[in-house]
This record gives structure tokens, C-alpha cells and sequence, in this order.
């Protein structure tokens, strides 16, 4: 998050002419039919609610923890329109609740103080609270950890004691406890300390070898592309500790600077581009108490990327690498006494091979291991041996994998979430055991369903977004019997949307979601508008009527939203997801024609004459592709935080599509918007934040600047000292106001339908 000053000097848009593809009105036909055309019914205050609550989450229970024996259930929650977290406890027995713990009591009235590396950190987990922004419980529920501002604190969760840790040796950065909860390891300026709580006495574990070396955090890509946030392990019985030294001298740097304020220095961070130098990443074995690491071998030219690290009790330090294109994966055990490796399972894709950062998950008793895979032509999990050798499959290609929610390893059982419907995601429990039957449902009400259990799996909390537009936060048993509701404070949003969710009669059968304004009226033809991202790894069209609220209001306009889920995303198998392999647009750009080309066969309503398209980040990169493309599909488009020449994004992420460059140059070249802005003949809004550290700045720049020395008029809305998040209410409501305003001027408005 930045300087919230920063946020208000939000640039007004920089014009560029008029734009020469601006699609006028189009007159009625002279035979339609006699109607009243309905005024917008799009409610004014809806932007400013909708940001100010933070699309309404705002008040509800977060990071929620249940103890071991189920005896309390921890969260976090903040006001309805305030960002700033408290810790709270639940008691699953009385359904009382209580505050355990307040930033505004700890720091009394001071205002709250974030490093530049805490700040990138949030960046990459995508948090936009205050106050106790995240906690940690000790492995006995008895202690919790809470950074706030700097500093340190453990909680006596009995009594609510609090005390607070030595602040010298720098800033904290990812503490945690120990297995037995009486020592706390964090990074302090790119070292590994380890904290004795009773007494406060430190120990620093590493030093660093320059500054281009860091000990105990996890590099630029595990964060951003691998989901890997931790740098470093504590071994079971909490005498050792495994970090990562990453090494990223000889990697490029990117700078951003503030043109809000040119006086202040850019700041930078190591960049490691396609093609170019990765950080250098090893794994060290340190005694908790001090001494020389032990350094874990693996080929790490043929395996350069540490994808996962896991230490569970019985278990053997068990690492995952990959290779640089991401075709090779290894499960290896680590010895940390010598540093030696014996590899467990190998899994290889000609494509590539996603990543499962809940896997592998050792069973307590340390005889073997969960494992998932898509070899068999979708997501399945599966049991290994200690010694990786297949057990058997655990779930079917059919179910619809998506992951593993929870172990019990005392009832043999693990629960997954998983559906055959990909807009779907329900919970059910398997049983690792042979023979014992088809997995069991524990959801079905249409919807998005996820649960957090307690470590016996007696208590649960059962989290629903609903296709009814329900919110929930249940706590069960282990049979699923209700035991009450956790209490939310958010507000409730003015209105439901006016959603329907559809399976295309196209070969493939996608999935699309069509969003009606909310005076719809079947006698009118309306400009459509499609909402996208067609990227690898997110969905778009899902059954949580709460993330459509935004496209009602955008629909109510005057516009029917639409969206549609093409090959390359996920939750329909390997094959459907692989098909993007070498280039980023040419299938997604098929699938998304077709799949509104078969909506508006479908719904008479749809005017596919007057369709512009809008997204975010991926999303942005399709719309501005999108329009330059297929003018005579898409009349306007809106691109948000776009990748415009993706030898400009980072390694992980684009080499595991696109390969590398110096192998696949047409794939970068052909995924490229910049050759054609020579082609733009419609109307074009980019809006970028200048302090973008995902995707940078740069980016809608430099396609700007391929534009105007190409004579084609655009807009361009700089986002002043936003990063690729944009959490600040009054920046929201503006930014979506001119957006809805862009397609109002350039499609037009609903119009009578012709006679037949």
C-alpha cells in the first residue's frame, strides 16, 4: 500500500485527440418497434459504497484459525468501511465473541509504520488491511504472534497477556513460532534471527554475504508466480531451521519512481525479465541455536527454481524444484545432517507443470504422503509411499479436482474441494483407504465452498458465497452439524445481480455468464459489454453472485455484461488449459469471438454491433489486443495495468507459456501488442498505476508511445503512486464512473428492437 497523500493526486486522463474509430449512436431501424427507452437505473451512491466497504468484505471474519482441540476460533475482522483489522475470539460452544487484540490499543493513537519490504510483501499477497493484518498461533493454540508497525507481540491466549519481543536488529519480516511455541524465528535486514520469548534474548543465525544476498525470504517469483511466501522451515522437534539464500547480483534492476514527487528518489528491486538472469536460490540448514548451515546439493543448473519447501514431523525435509522451463518437476528428501537429496517422484509435462503448494502433505506418522498430479489428463490427488512410490489415486479425473482443504490423518480421511461444474467449488471428504468408496459431499448448494477444520477435525468452519447471493461463516462439527454462525458486520449491497449463468452450445461447451440491467426490457437491443481475462489460472465466470455486483452496476447503464471462459483457463483439464501454450492471444481471442458470436445467437437482446471489452492486468493485455485484433468484433475496449510486450514481465510466469525467448522469439513477437498499434481503429482507454511493481508502468507507456507515433488517438489514465491493487475508495469510485462514462460515449444506448 502507498502514501495514502499519493493516492489523492490521482491524474486526470491525458488526452490524445478524439479517437478517430469512435463508433456513433446508431439511428433506430425504420420499422422497430414503438418503445420507451428505459433511463439508466444505476444508482449513483453504489460506486462509492461499493469501494468504501471494499466491494462489500469489509466487516467480516478473515484469516480465520480454529485451535487444535476446537475449543476457540480465531479471526480477524475491521469496521464496515474501515480497513484497519482486530483480533477477535470465538467460542464455538457459548457463541460468544471477543477482542483480543487492537492496533489501536498497542500503539496507542500512533499511526501505523510499514517498511518498503513489508509494504512489497503485502503487494505480492494481494492485502490491503491495517491494523493486525495477519497472526500467527503457536502449534498448541496456547500463544499467538501479531507484527504490527514494526514490532512484535506475543498474546497468552488464556489470559490475554501481552508482551512484546525485542524491536533492535531491524524491521520484522515474517515471524513465526517455533513447534513448541517458545521461540519465535523472523527476518530482520535480509538475516534469519530466532527469538527466546521468555527471556527476549536473540540470535542472529546468518549474515549475509552483500547486498545483492538476503537469508529467510522467499525471491521476487516464489512470491509473485509459485505461491510461496516463506523463506525459511523449522524442523520438527524446532532445533534446526532451513532458509533460502537467494542471490540476485547480476539480475536486472527495474526502478519506479514517484512523478507525483520528483524530489524523492526512484526505489528498485531486482527484476528478472524472460531470457534474462533468474536470482541464484540455495537451501541452507542452520541449528536454532547457531552455527555453520549445512547447504542442501541438487542440480540446480538442470533445477534452478525451489518451488517448495515442506518439514513435517516423521518426515524428511522434502524439497520441489523445477526446471527453467517448467517441463521438469522433482520431489526430492533432504538429508540436513550431510545436505544430500534422493528423489521421491518426477513429474513431467511437454507443456509445462503447475504447481500445488498443498502438496506434498506428509502424514503424521510419517509412512507416506499426499500428492497431486494432472498426468492422467486432470487434477487428481493421490497417496504415495515414504519412498514416492505410487499407493493409489484418491480422487478421479472426473470430480474436478481444485485442492486440498484439510488432513485427518486419525480417521483416515482427507477433505478436497472439487467440482464437476467449473463454476462450481464444493467440499468432499475421500478416504485414503482402498475400497472404501466414492467421496462424500459435504456441500451442495450452487456456489463457491472452502471450510477451515480444527487439527482433529471435530470442528469446522464451513465458508459459502452463494449463487443466491449469501454470505456465510458456519461452524460445524465433524458431521457437519451446524453449531452457529460467525458474525459479520458488513454491509449488505443495495442490490443483487441480475445473473445468469449458461453452458454454450459450441463444441468446446464453454462457460459464460450473462449480467442484465436490472430494467432490462426483452423489446430492446442493448451494447454489450465483455468483462475478461482469459489468462491462465483465474476464472471469470463463477456462481458467487457477490463478485458480479460491479458488472450490475456497469450493466445498468444501459449495457448487458457478458463473460465467457476460453481454453487456457483452469478447472477443465490439461489439455483445455495447455492449449495456449506458445501464445497468449491467438486461442483466447478464438474462444472469446466464438463465445459471443454463440451468445448473441442465443439472446436476441445482444447487439454484437456495438460489443467493447474491459479487463485488468491479463484481462487489460486481452482488451487492448482484443480491439487492435478484431475491430469488427470489438467497437471499444478499456485495458487496466495491460502487459503490452511480455519480454518485459517476469521469467516464472511468462517462460512456462511462452517458453524461452531465444528458443520461441515468434511466440513473444505474436503475443506482443505493440506491433500493432499501427492496426488500432477503435477507441481505446489505458489506465495504469505508476507504481505498478507486477506489471509495470512501462508497459501502457511504452504502447502509448507506439500509438501516437502510429497517429492513432487513444486515451491514457495514470493512476498516480497506485500499485497494480487499488484499494483507495475515492480513486475506485472514479476510475469506474469514467470507465462506465468511456462505453456510454462510444457504444451508445439501448435501442428498439427491429421488427421481424
Amino acid at each position: 500500500m502507498r502514501n495514502p497523500a499519493l493516492a489523492a493526486l490521482v491524474a486526470a486522463t491525458l488526452p490524445f485527440g478524439a479517437c478517430t474509430g469512435r463508433s456513433e449512436d446508431p439511428a433506430p431501424p425504420k420499422e422497430a418497434t414503438a418503445v420507451t427507452i428505459p433511463p439508466s437505473v444505476a444508482e449513483p451512491a453504489f460506486l462509492e459504497q461499493y469501494a468504501a466497504t471494499h466491494r462489500f468484505r469489509l466487516g467480516r471474519p478473515t484469516g480465520i484459525r480454529v485451535t487444535p482441540r476446537g475449543d476457540a476460533i480465531l479471526f480477524l475482522r475491521s469496521g464496515p468501511r474501515s480497513f484497519v483489522n482486530d483480533l477477535w475470539s470465538h467460542d464455538p460452544a457459548t457463541g460468544e465473541e471477543r477482542v483480543l487484540l487492537t492496533a489501536a490499543g498497542i500503539l496507542e493513537g500512533k499511526a501505523e509504520n510499514l517498511t518498503a519490504e513489508e509494504l512489497a510483501r503485502r503487494e505480492r499477497m494481494r492485502l490491503a488491511s491495517r491494523g493486525i493484518a495477519s497472526y500467527r498461533l503457536s502449534d498448541d493454540g496456547a500463544r499467538i504472534l501479531v507484527p504490527l508497525s514494526g514490532r512484535l507481540f506475543v498474546v497468552e491466549r488464556a489470559t490475554g497477556k501481552t508482551l512484546e519481543l525485542p524491536r533492535d536488529g531491524g524491521s520484522p519480516i515474517d515471524p513465526r513460532f517455533s513447534p513448541d511455541g517458545q521461540k519465535v524465528a523472523v527476518v530482520r535486514d535480509g538475516d534469519l534471527w530466532v527469538i527466546e520469548v521468555a527471556t527476549g534474548s536473540q540470535k542472529r543465525l546468518t549474515t549475509r554475504a552483500g547486498p545483492h544476498v538476503t537469508n529467510g525470504l522467499a525471491e521476487f517469483v516464489a512470491q509473485e508466480e509459485m505461491d510461496r511466501y516463506e523463506g525459511y522451515w523449522w524442523s520438527p522437534d524446532g532445533r534446526f531451521l532451513a532458509f533460502e539464500e537467494s542471490d540476485t547480483e547480476g539480475v536486472e534492476d527495474a526502478y519506479i519512481a514517484d512523478p507525483a514527487r520528483p524530489q524523492v528518489e526512484p526505489a528498485s528491486w531486482p527484476y528478472p525479465r524472460p531470457g534474462k538472469k533468474n536470482a541464484a536460490v540455495r537451501l541452507g540448514v542452520v541449528p536454532a541455536s547457531g552455527g555453520r548451515p549445512v547447504w542442501i546439493r541438487w542440480d540446480r543448473d538442470r533445477h534452478p527454481y525451489l518451488a517448495t519447501v515442506k518439514w513435517r514431523q516423521n518426515a524428511p525435509l522434502t524439497i520441489v524444484v523445477q526446471n527453467r522451463t517448467q517441463s521438469e518437476t522433482l520431489v526430492l528428501s533432504a538429508d540436513p545432517s550431510t545436505g544430500e537429496t534422493r528423489k521421491l517422484l518426477q513429474e513431467n509435462d511437454e507443456a509445462w507443470v503447475n504447481l500445488d503448494q498443498d502438496v506434498p502433505r506428509w502424514l503424521p506418522d510419517g509412512s507416506g504422503f499426499l500428492w497431486t498430479t494432472e498426468r492422467n489428463g486432470a487434477w487428481q490427488l493421490e497417496l504415495r509411499a515414504r519412498d514416492g512410490s505410487p499407493i493409489r489415486a484418491l480422487t478421479s479425473p472426473e470430480l474436478g479436482y481444485r485442492g486440498l482443504v484439510a488432513l485427518d490423518a486419525d480417521k483416515r480421511t482427507a477433505i478436497v474441494a472439487a467440482s464437476r461444474n467449473p463454476t462450481e467449488r464444493h467440499l468432499y471428504r475421500v478416504s485414503l483407504d482402498e475400497g472404501a468408496g466414492d467421496p462424500v459431499a459435504l456441500s451442495t448448494d450452487p456456489g463457491e465452498h472452502d471450510g477451515v477444520f480444527s487439527r482433529d477435525g471435530n470442528t469446522w468452519v464451513h465458508l459459502l458465497s452463494s449463487l443466491a447471493g449469501e454470505q456465510r461463516h458456519t461452524i460445524r462439527r465433524g458431521d457437519g452439524a451446524p453449531l452457529g454462525e460467525m458474525r459479520s458486520v458488513a454491509e449488505a449491497p443495495p442490490f443483487r445481480a441480475n445473473l445468469e449463468l449458461v453452458e454454450l452450445a459450441n463444441q468446446m461447451q464453454m462457460r459464460a455468464a450473462v449480467v442484465r440491467p436490472r430494467n432490462f426490457d426483452p423489446r430492446l437491443r442493448y451494447p454489450v459489454i465483455v468483462y475478461v481475462y482469459a489468462g491462465p489460472h483465474a476464472q471469470v465466470v463463477t456462481s458467487a453472485r457477490e463478485r458480479w455486483l460491479l458488472q450490475q452496476w456497469i450493466a445498468d447503464h444501459g449495457f448487458v455484461v457478458v463473460s465467457v471462459d476460453g481454453r487456457g483457463t483452469p478447472s477443465r483439464g490439461r489439455e483445455w488449459e495447455r492449449a495456449i501454450r506458445g501464445s497468449f492471444i491467438d486461442v483466447p481471442l478464438t474462444d472469446q469471438v466464438e463465445g459471443l458470436q454463440a451468445l448473441g445467437a442465443r439472446f436476441p437482446e445482444l447487439d454484437l454491433g456495438r460489443a467493447g471489452i474491459y479487463g485488468w492486468s491479463f484481462g487489460g493485455y486481452f482488451s487492448s489486443m482484443a480491439v487492435m485484433k478484431r475491430p469488427d468484433v470489438y467497437a471499444a475496449a478499456v485495458a487496466g495495468a495491460p502487459v503490452t510486450d511480455w519480454l518485459d514481465y517476469d521469467t516464472h510466469y511468462t517462460e512456462r507459456y511462452l517458453g524461452l525467448p531465444d528458443a520461441q522469439p515468434h511466440a513473444y513477437e505474436s503475443s506482443s501488442a505493440l506491433p500493432l498499434a499501427k492496426d488500432l481503429s477503435r477507441p481505446l482507454l489505458l489506465i495504469h498505476g505508476t507504481a505498478d511493481d507486477n506489471v509495470y508502468f512501462s508497459h501502457s507507456l511504452r504502447l502509448s508511445d507506439a500509438l501516437f507515433r502510429a497517429g492513432k488517438a487513444h486515451e491514457f489514465l495514470p493512476l498516480a503512486g497506485f500499485t497494480h491493487m487499488v484499494p483507495d475508495p475515492l480513486v475506485t469510485t472514479r476510475l469506474y464512473g469514467r470507465i462506465a462514462s468511456f462505453f456510454e460515449a462510444h457504444l451508445g444506448k439501448p435501442q428498439p428492437a427491429p421488427r421481424p
